[in-house]
């Protein structure tokens, strides 16, 4: 799980998901998941964070084996796309005292996840569930100017593979964005028919168990409305930093759940 998304104004205008927008999405995942199946072919390649040919180690890898969560924009991190805005970005985390069965299991935790991520997932549950594969209902909320609530549902493939690795995909299949939640006069709009906050998230997680602990890191794409005209002034600063702190907050959460976890079972 990890929730990037971009917020603007309250008044701004309605948007709608294109045709050509979905395209975007679809082929740059494509690719994606083709670059993924690749980098998990190698064990030294498993984990990009740490995918390098030899060499002395970066300031991040240090930064990362000492214990700090690393954030990196992917080919840019946010640029249009017909219709829209596509978003990549990916961060990694290390966690002393914890493995992928851990991992693994706090990822398929699907029905407790606001334990982990509060206050942005507000509830969770299995649709369906037989172990390696999952469908997911979550709701979010987020906070950026304006609140916004939004209904998900994601399908979710997760395992181990081997010699200490695992992985988690999750890519969504609908989302809603919900007014007035809570009260009675609560409703879900349209899908791709709404404000534009989030049309589409897909999150892979890809985890290796090294000496200095479970290297854990997370890949997330999104796909949102383009600046509305005439406002660029007001929520660009938004669309560069809103993607890079949600995915940041996800991987100290998920980093902070494991290494609660391990104190608990060595206590």
């Amino acid at each position: 799980m990890a929730a990037v998304f971009f917020l603007g104004p309250a008044l701004s205008p309605a948007a709608r998901l294109s045709q050509p927008a979905e395209r975007a999405f679809e082929t740059y995942i494509t690719s994606l998941e083709m670059r993924l199946a690749m980098q998990h072919a190698r064990p030294d390649t498993y984990v990009a964070a740490l995918a390098r040919e030899g060499g002395p180690q970066t300031d991040a890898e240090r930064a990362l084996l000492a214990g700090a969560v690393q954030v990196e924009p992917v080919n840019g991190g946010s640029w249009q796309v017909s219709g829209g805005l596509l978003h990549h970005w990916r961060a990694a985390a290390l966690v002393s005292g914890a493995s992928p069965q851990d991992m693994l299991a706090l990822l398929r935790d699907y029905n407790h996840l606001a334990r982990y991520y509060t206050p942005e997932v507000v509830s969770s549950g299995a649709l369906t569930n037989d172990g390696e594969r999952a469908t997911l209902a979550m709701r979010f909320k987020k906070q950026r100017v304006i609140t916004v609530v939004l209904d998900a549902e994601f399908e979710t493939q997760s395992g181990l593979a081997g010699a200490g690795r695992g992985y988690s995909f999750s890519r969504s299949t609908h989302i809603w964005q919900v007014d007035q939640p809570g009260s009675t006069h609560e409703r879900r709009r349209a899908e791709g028919a709404d404000d534009g906050f989030l049309w589409r998230l897909n999150s892979y997680w890809s985890f290796e168990e090294r000496r200095e602990g479970l290297l854990i890191e997370c890949e997330a794409v999104s796909l949102t409305r383009d600046v509305p005209a005439g406002l660029g002034w007001l929520i660009t600063s938004i669309i560069e930093t809103l993607p890079r702190a949600s995915l940041e907050f996800t991987l100290t959460a998920t980093k902070n759940a494991l290494a609660t976890n391990a104190l608990r079972r060595h206590r």
